[in-house]
């Protein structure tokens, strides 16, 4: 096991996880927000609603668990005690899949929102030089103090938020044309893009709308590090999602009644961009309104300051996650190696040089659009797991007794794996051959670290910190 004098140096501040996680979850907010819509519809606020409390069941698993285990490695972590070895390293694997693809898509979101500011039309060889800089730049911050990073979320999480609660006031009580009738007209509340493009279709949508809520799990990749009581660590998993999920439902709301649902899926701009690419928030203010100036500091706020927050909060997760893997030997012990400051080398290096493949792939084909689609998937199957887990170990090991009580207790982990089954099996649904064939190629690759660590695992045990001590798997 890796000394606190060689690993992660707690003096995390609360302030700071909380950020870290909820900034991950407010993901896309201005960019992201046609996808969004197109799934769901003039009732894609109540979807945002409807999922902050399904969400939530899921997240109380975590409170269970997070202060019980309070290192690195979550998933890993928890699915290797509750279940085996085995089964923690995919479900980790499973979930880093959603995490990876971040932040590359999310330097595209930033490039994108500029050239539309500028009124550009950017080359393939300038994105992707703009976003190597962007990729190493977050590499530069987490290889830094953890303070730094902590104090950056800060500061980009409270613009974010300040900035959609401001926009949305302003357009349900200011546009002067906010009306709750454009909720119904125009074909109905409950319309979709999905599948029959009704109810139906609707549901489907819901199911993917998980998909800006994942980051609550990244709270405990960061409580070792955490200098506050382990038990408030379960207040930024559960703040975390509430606080998004307000903000997600007031947005929508606000943007919903602005216009007819077809309407707004049809704006172009004066450069002939469509909302139904991205931007249909911005594209309303400044095609509707007439607000090109307040567009530009919504995209400010919601663009700039929400995608910076969702990158490094996944970013500082992802390479905790790995430098678990290494450290608990999933992986070679060279992946929990860290720097004067504490902060892992290699999973840094390795994010970088695969955030940057990724970036380039995704400009040349549509190998990252299709990875992105199964990102749901991969998040319900790895929460699925988790909450077994979570009933699990409890039966393994009842003497165990966690700071927090799950409310409803067993009642609310079952309401928790059927809501879990439901996002995997939901956001399944739909799916093309070019989304499955991704998901084979990224668990083979896991597969086959896998495979290698089998012939390692014969020789030096997996190790994990419990109530009991540690412990061997």
């Amino acid at each position: 096991m890796v000394g606190q004098e060689q690993g992660l140096k707690k003096g995390l501040k609360f302030l700071y996880v909380y950020a870290i996680a909820t900034g991950a979850i407010f993901t896309f907010i201005g960019y992201w927000d046609s996808i969004f819509v197109a799934y769901c519809g003039p009732a894609t606020f109540l979807a945002f609603a409807l999922m902050t409390l399904a969400v939530l069941p899921i997240a109380f698993v975590y409170c269970e668990m997070a202060p019980m285990f309070p290192e690195a490695g979550a998933e890993l972590c928890y699915n290797t005690i509750g279940i085996n070895k085995h089964v923690g390293f995919f479900s980790s694997w499973f979930i880093m899949m959603a995490w990876i693809a971040v932040p590359p898509a999310a330097v595209m979101a930033i490039i994108a929102w500029v050239a539309h500011v500028l009124g550009l039309t950017i080359s393939f060889q300038t994105t992707v030089l703009i976003g190597i800089a962007l990729i190493v730049l977050y590499t530069i911050v987490s290889l830094l103090d953890i303070q730094i990073a902590g104090k950056l979320q800060t500061a980009m999480l409270i613009g974010a938020i300040a900035g959609c609660v401001i926009t949305s006031i302003l357009l349900i009580f200011f546009s002067g044309q906010w009306s709750f009738a454009n909720f119904t007209s125009g074909g109905g509340f409950f319309r979709s893009t999905l599948g029959d493009g009704g109810f139906g279709g609707w549901c489907i949508g819901l199911a993917l709308i998980i998909t800006p809520y994942f980051g609550f799990e990244t709270v405990p990749q960061m409580v070792e590090e955490g200098d506050f009581p382990i038990k408030d660590s379960t207040k930024a998993i559960w703040g975390s999602v509430v606080t998004c999920g307000i903000i997600y439902t007031l947005l929508f709301f606000a943007l919903g009644g602005l216009s007819d649902w077809d309407s707004l899926m049809s704006l172009t701009s004066s450069l002939g961009e469509s909302a139904a690419d991205g931007f249909v928030t911005i594209f309303a203010m400044e095609e509707l309104l007439g607000w090109k100036f307040w567009a530009t500091i919504y995209g400010i706020f919601a663009i700039l300051c929400a995608i910076g927050t969702c990158i490094l909060g996944f970013w500082l997760s992802t390479v905790r996650l790995i430098y678990a893997m290494g450290r608990s030997n999933y992986l070679p012990k060279s992946f929990c190696r860290v720097n004067k400051h504490h902060q892992p080398i290699l999973p840094n290096i390795f994010l970088c040089l695969i955030s940057i493949i990724f970036l380039i792939v995704q400009n040349e084909s549509s190998f990252m659009a299709a990875f992105f689609n199964l990102m749901a998937f991969g998040c319900g199957l790895t929460y699925a797991i988790t909450t077994i887990s979570g009933f699990r170990w409890k039966k393994k090991h009842p003497n165990w007794v966690s700071p927090y009580k799950v409310p409803g207790g067993n009642l609310m982990k079952v309401l928790a794996l059927i809501i879990s089954i439901a996002i995997a099996v939901g956001t399944c649904i739909g799916q093309g051959w070019d989304s499955w064939l991704c998901f084979i190629i990224y668990v083979g690759i896991g597969a086959l670290l896998w495979i290698g660590m089998l012939f390692k695992w014969r020789h030096s045990k997996v190790r994990w910190m419990t109530p009991d001590g540690y412990m061997e798997f």
